[in-house]
């Protein structure tokens, strides 16, 4: 039943146009998908829902960009990613076919051995004498596999650039440009939705993992020292209860915990509030998308596991029926990661300036230098001397000259008595500092089929896709009750061009009656509206629930506001009709 369920879908998405193999005429490519009519929709309504989850609804702080597909070799040196960004891979010596390591071993035996190193995946696999799972041949050495999608810059080679693994990059080198925009406000949310490219090794689950993917995530900058005004809403959903477990109680084979947002920061579960506002964002969002709080469940994800850039990571997971729980969304804890890199690999200061409420007065040491003595020994390097002095950490200094060491600049010896270390008083306004940030970021396509799949009921031995009204691709469905009676076919076609212009609808007059509702309730649509003989006479239409597949009789001139509360406001028929 469960391998049945999965099955269903796939073949409906296809039959139906919401998703389907690319490039099928060539015989495909593992890894991508097209999203055909309907799963086209189906994308830009969870899309907008997201972002009135994440942006619409946080105005005053969050905003949103867009930045390249393709960036420079710099900016991923700077990031990681050309370090970091690998999967374990391990070919088959007889047939060559390659293999994510570590879910091959995971599929064999069982086991859990994310964040084990090649040497340790390649000895798993020699002690269980795992072959491959095509032929039966013997297995190589583990080896690491770097994700990016590599392309060329211009028509110059060696200028290499790369397909972006995430977008979060794009909004940390825009991040002083955007900080700018907000005349230099924290905290500051910068979001941002778009397409992605992983070169995976072996996808093969559908739409869960993909090469090339769309991904909605927000970058969000805060004091880390403002415990106040760091994240302003967080009351909003402080009480709201999630499902989580641990990284320990994963290790001990221990069960997920129900809790509030606030007891998990309060129990150090959660590093920080802000971490946990957008987790608790994050849970009212999916359940929008028609998924039940039973089946979203918080996983952290051990250090071994954690992305390089991250100090506390959690999985949002909902439960499928083929592949048990998956990721439908990450949160990280980033720090001041990305910043700090991209400050170093730059040289462009992207430190924060805060004022005080009342200046400081603050006393710190300053090196002074003896030009003169300076100047004598180094003639034309004496400048560039006096400035490295200068730089220097005045505490470092002060330890030279009290244990009696030379001080050495760029091979040359310093004399003692030609620098010395004095105390002053100085007005501090501000200070500078890199902001944390916490990173929510989803995976869109994944949530097309896990809306599909929560979505998918069966009735009478029909199919229903029972998919929340306000996310439905096609609103309203408009038929004439006999495709034959011309009068019928004109008011239908009439109303059918009122209703477009405020929802999308679809016109069929193809087929008996139940048959189009059958076609109607197999794509998802909430409404139908049908036009009769009595139309004719006093100007009504029927509107059919999809999912009771009640009807309610309505007046033409009320049908758009009785339509607009059914679908936006999620009324039944009935009381919006009494």
């Amino acid at each position: 039943m469960v391998e049945d369920l999965f099955n269903k879908i796939t073949e409906l998405a296809k039959r139906r146009g919401f998703f389907w193999p690319s490039y099928e005429i060539y015989g495909g490519i593992a890894g991508f998908y097209d999203l055909g009519p309907l799963g086209a929709y189906l994308k830009k309504n969870i899309v907008e829902l997201w972002r009135k989850h994440f942006v619409l609804e946080h105005q005053d702080y969050v905003v949103e960009i867009e930045t390249p597909i393709v960036g420079p070799k710099i900016v991923y040196q700077a990031s990681g990613h050309l370090e970091k960004f690998t999967d374990p891979i391990v070919e088959c010596m007889k047939c060559g076919r390659k293999f994510r390591a570590d879910h091959l071993i995971e599929e064999k035996l069982g086991i859990n051995v994310e964040g084990l190193s090649p040497e340790e995946l390649t000895k798993i696999i020699k002690e269980n004498n795992l072959t491959c799972p095509v032929c039966g041949g013997p297995l190589s050495e583990v080896k690491t596999f770097n994700l990016l999608f590599k392309t060329q810059i211009g028509p110059y080679e060696g200028n290499l650039g790369f397909i972006r693994p995430e977008l979060a990059q794009g909004m940390f080198v825009a991040f002083k440009r955007t900080l700018e925009v907000m005349r230099n406000k924290l905290p500051l949310g910068i979001a941002q939705i778009g397409k992605v490219g992983r070169n995976e090794i072996s996808p093969r689950q559908g739409m869960i993992r993909l090469r090339e993917f769309t991904i909605a995530e927000m970058e969000y900058f805060f004091d880390p020292e403002d415990e106040e005004n760091s994240c302003p809403d967080y009351n909003k959903v402080k009480f709201d209860e999630i499902k989580v477990i641990t990284c320990n109680d994963k290790r001990k084979g221990g069960s997920p915990q129900i809790l509030s947002l606030d007891e998990a920061v309060q129990k150090g579960i959660i590093v920080h509030k802000c971490l946990a506002y957008w987790m608790g964002v994050a849970q009212r969002f999916v359940e929008a998308l028609g998924i039940p709080k039973s089946s979203i469940m918080f996983e952290e994800k051990c250090p071994e596991e954690r992305a390089h850039y991250s100090s506390q990571t959690f999985d949002q997971l909902v439960k499928v029926s083929r592949w048990g729980w998956v990721e439908v969304s990450g949160h990280s804890y980033r720090g001041s990661y990305d910043l700090s890199r991209h400050e170093k690999f730059s040289g462009e200061e992207l430190e924060v300036f805060k004022p005080f409420k009342e200046p400081k007065i603050v006393k710190r040491k300053k090196i002074l230098v003896n030009k003169a003595v300076i100047g004598r020994m180094f003639k034309e390097k004496a400048s560039e001397i006096i400035s490295k002095i200068q730089n220097l950490d005045p505490d470092e200094i002060e330890k030279f000259i009290s244990l009696n060491k030379d001080i050495i600049i760029d091979n040359l010896k310093i004399p003692k008595e030609a620098i010395k270390i004095i105390e002053v008083e100085e007005k501090v306004t501000g200070k500078k500092f890199l902001p944390h940030v916490v990173e929510p970021s989803f995976g869109i396509e994944r949530l097309i089929y896990v809306v599909l799949e929560y979505s998918y009921k069966e009735k009478d031995g029909r199919v229903i896709m029972s998919i929340p009204r306000y996310l439905a691709p096609i609103k309203v469905a408009v038929f004439p009750l006999n495709e034959s009676e011309k009068r019928l076919v004109e008011k239908a076609r009439e109303i059918f061009d009122i209703l477009k212009r405020e929802f999308e609808v679809m016109y069929d007059d193809r087929g008996s009656i139940g048959r189009r509702y059958a076609r109607a309730d197999e794509i998802g649509i909430p409404a139908a509206v049908t036009v009769d003989y009595e139309t004719l006479e006093d100007n009504t239409v029927t509107i059919r629930d999809r999912d009771t597949w009640k009807q309610v009789r309505v007046r033409e001139k009320d049908l758009v506001d009785v339509l607009k509360k059914f679908i936006y406001k999620n009324l039944p028929l009935e009381d919006i009709v009494r």
